[in-house]
């Protein structure tokens, strides 16, 4: 673990009731100190051949540092809304020049003892490289499907992605 302080704990954020509306604002840090009701935005991201981007997060993430993860994104800053959060999020996570237009897929209240926030899952297909941001990506690699399926039972993920991949999949697999 590294001594240097987590990132974006300044970072103001807007805090919402359980229909998702706005009722103050605050720091992260007091946002995740006080278990504060926030948003978050989620962006699967595919290659040209479906493969989905994973990732390990860095040990310096405020939030479930060094785990892995099958969505770029992150919190929604106050003030921003969903669509503008995710394609700003996708596109420093990924490192990718111009802009991208992730596509809204549906939205999830997350809560566990711990955190609480509202989700907005995209997708969103890069054509060119990627050049992930390296405070918060260790490693990364496109996988398919099928090798994602496999490591969801020998890799630690973030709970929150891991339960945001189970609905997609849920949603998916529907006829």
């Amino acid at each position: 673990m590294t001594d240097e302080a987590p990132l974006s704990e300044d970072e103001i954020l807007d805090v919402v009731d359980e229909h998702d509306v706005v009722v103050g604002q605050a720091p992260r840090r007091e946002v995740y100190a006080n278990r504060l009701r926030h948003r978050a935005a989620f962006v699967l991201a595919r290659d040209p051949q479906g493969r989905i981007f994973v990732h390990r997060r860095t040990a310096r993430k405020l939030v479930f540092p060094s785990l892995y993860d099958m969505f770029v994104g992150g919190v929604v800053g106050a003030g921003e809304t969903y669509d503008a959060a995710a394609a700003r999020e996708a596109a420093e996570e990924l490192g990718v020049e111009g802009p991208l237009a992730p596509v809204p897929l549906f939205r999830f209240l997350y809560e566990t003892p711990q955190h609480t926030w509202w989700s907005a899952i995209y997708e969103v297909r890069i054509d060119g490289p990627v050049r992930p941001q390296p405070e918060e990506v260790d490693w990364h690699a496109f996988l398919t499907e099928e090798e994602l399926d496999q490591r969801l039972a020998e890799w630690e993920w973030v709970p929150d992605g891991f339960e945001a991949y189970r609905r997609l999949r849920e949603v998916s697999d529907r006829p």
